[in-house]
């Protein structure tokens, strides 16, 4: 999604019953970082009532009065925090997934934070968004949790890589969140031994750690002043980038996925780092910086 002069956009979703949250906040900051255009989504879903003397039209005109409340609230919040921050408010009917990956075609990224639900109802349940939009949509896709980050000094930001295209993707945004925020990046591949077929662990070791080197070269040379540090771990791939990103600005991961069903095509990792991280979750999609 673009602005009237044509500059891409950053998509955050509202939620009616938290409009100026955490997640808002940190689209607002990103979208002045980059010099952006924030627009702010709020979805009326469908309803799925059959029951005798509901009033559907009734029912639907409340639920876009608390959506136009909502998105007001959170424009007062942006111009609050970003006075002179191009701001557009967008009240669509549909499921909110649907119209967050709809509204966001071409944008720069979508910004999504908790809908009070658990975290395993946010990553599992029907209610949830999270899952949807960040297998769905054709840009980065940012989760961020209702709580202030932990964030270490200096300011880092994590990105895991694995060799694949959506990796590679991932590595190109990190390096750019990274030059922007003034932070150094950590780059790690946690590898993990095979159950059955033997292996000498050193080599194999070895040969992930040149990997990772390859990976992300030719990057430094674009990104000078982005510190760069190298770590292979052993492990679960979703704890130890859990772990690794526990004080980070964000983590950031590809998605890797191709199966038809959302989780799938999330990939394992994303899907497991949006219940277990502490830290705002990037997804980047192949093919996206």
């Amino acid at each position: 999604m673009t602005s009237a002069d044509g500059r891409r956009a950053i998509v955050v979703g509202i939620d009616a019953q938290d409009p100026a949250s955490l997640a808002l906040a940190w689209a607002g900051d990103e979208a002045a970082r980059r010099g952006l255009a924030l627009r702010l989504v709020h979805a009326v879903p469908p309803t799925a009532r059959d029951l005798r003397g509901f009033d559907e039209g009734m029912y639907r005109t409340s639920l876009h009065e608390l959506g136009d409340a909502a998105l007001g609230e959170a424009r007062l919040a942006v111009e609050k925090r970003h006075p002179g921050l191009e701001t557009t408010l967008v009240l669509a009917d549909g499921h909110p997934g649907q119209v967050l990956c709809r509204r966001g075609a071409g944008a720069e990224m979508i910004v999504l934070g908790s809908r009070h639900l658990s975290r395993v109802e946010e990553v599992l349940s029907a209610y949830s968004v999270i899952v949807p939009v960040s297998a769905q949509a054709d840009c980065p896709v940012v989760v961020v949790r209702q709580h202030e980050p932990a964030t270490g000094r200096p300011p880092y930001v994590v990105v895991g890589v694995d060799g694949s295209p959506g990796s590679a993707a991932a590595v190109d945004h990190a390096f750019d969140t990274a030059a922007r925020r003034g932070a150094a990046l950590r780059a790690v591949w946690v590898w993990q031994a095979p159950m059955i077929l033997p292996i000498d662990e050193h080599t194999a070791v070895q040969e992930v750690r040149r990997q990772l080197h390859e990976a992300t070269a030719g990057r430094t040379a674009r990104y000078p002043d982005v510190p760069l540090t190298q770590d292979v771990v052993l492990g679960h791939p979703v704890e130890q980038l859990a772990q690794a990103s526990a004080e980070a600005l964000a983590v950031v991961v590809g998605r890797r996925g191709r199966g038809g069903f959302t989780g799938l095509r999330l990939g394992s990792v994303p899907h497991g780092l949006l219940r277990h991280a502490e830290c705002p979750v990037v997804t980047v999609p192949s093919g996206v910086r």
